[in-house]
């Protein structure tokens, strides 16, 4: 089976107009972040949640605006020396964030942990004690009810082996215990960034293991921010499924990696939203999917 469709909202435009869109179309996942949209996109996506409440939303930390930035300054939450950083995983900061997310948002599902390899600079040892002190403050969301659970939202991590998915589980069970709130991993999945695909058609990798530990998987960027319908040939569009357009050619490749939950569709209209949802109905086989592999692969 494919992965379900579910809003990103990174890309969007007329992000209000969007989800509407993908709610009244089934979708149980909206995925935004406090950053995007110049900070505008939570208080765009209020209105759409509560007139949908049984849609899921995700969200992140990590990430601020520069405004964002100057008011977590003057709440005492960042030194003003870092509030022009624009990103930060410093636990008080965490916790001021999240809980302005929740409130602008109305409910948070998942929190994730927004690119912490940005935080790490190399040194792993460094993440990995900066990611326990997140999780801790998630923990004590959680725990209160703020938030349903959390997260890691990475874009190398994985590939840059700054942190595996057993590690990120040990983390979590440091910070709450065998009953910790780690919910969901996310990371990018496409025909540019294949190799969760790679390793999900092998049995290992990050999907794998955090499915098999019980976590949801969000694949993000599967038309990698729309570069990949300047490089899709129709050679490879005839070979993914014929007559297919190449956006839907991408998003179906994308869609049937095992282990593959939830993937994030950018679609800002009814008409791209259709399109694409229709796209991930007729699932590639493992066997069509290692072929399409194949042809991608170096020579």
């Amino acid at each position: 089976m494919t992965a379900e469709a579910a809003l990103g909202t990174h890309r969007v435009r007329a992000a209000a107009t969007a989800a509407r869109t993908a709610c009244e179309g089934g979708t149980g996942w909206i995925d935004t972040a406090p950053n995007y949209g110049a900070g505008t996109v939570h208080a765009e996506l209020r209105p759409v949640l509560d007139a949908f409440p049984a849609v899921r939303v995700a969200t992140k930390t990590g990430f601020y605006t520069r405004a964002q930035g100057q008011a977590a300054a003057e709440a005492g939450v960042l030194r003003t020396a870092r509030s022009h950083a624009r990103h930060s995983l410093a636990p008080d900061f965490i916790d001021w964030q999240t809980r302005r997310s929740a409130a602008a948002l109305g409910r948070a599902d998942i929190v994730f942990v927004h690119n912490p390899e940005t935080a790490g600079h190399g040194e792993r040892d460094r993440l990995h004690t900066e990611l326990r002190a997140a999780f801790e403050v998630l923990e004590d969301l959680a725990g209160s009810g703020l938030i349903g659970g959390y997260g890691i939202a990475t874009w190398s991590g994985f590939t840059e082996d700054a942190f595996t998915v057993p590690e990120i589980i040990a983390l979590a069970r440091e910070a709450g215990g065998p009953g910790h709130h780690l919910t969901a991993v996310q990371q990018p999945v496409s025909l540019v960034m294949a190799h969760p695909i790679t390793h999900a058609l092998d049995g290992r990798g990050p999907m794998v293991q955090a499915r098999s530990a019980g976590l949801l998987t969000f694949g993000s960027a599967p038309l990698h921010g729309g570069e990949l319908l300047d490089l899709i040939t129709p050679e490879l569009v005839e070979l993914i499924r014929p007559a297919a357009h190449p956006a839907q050619a991408c998003l179906l490749a994308a869609g049937s990696c095992p282990s593959l939950d939830v993937l994030l569709l950018s679609a800002s209209t009814r008409d791209h939203w259709n399109a694409a949802v229709s796209a991930l109905d007729d699932p590639l086989t493992d066997t069509e999917l290692r072929k399409v592999l194949d042809v991608l692969a170096p020579r």
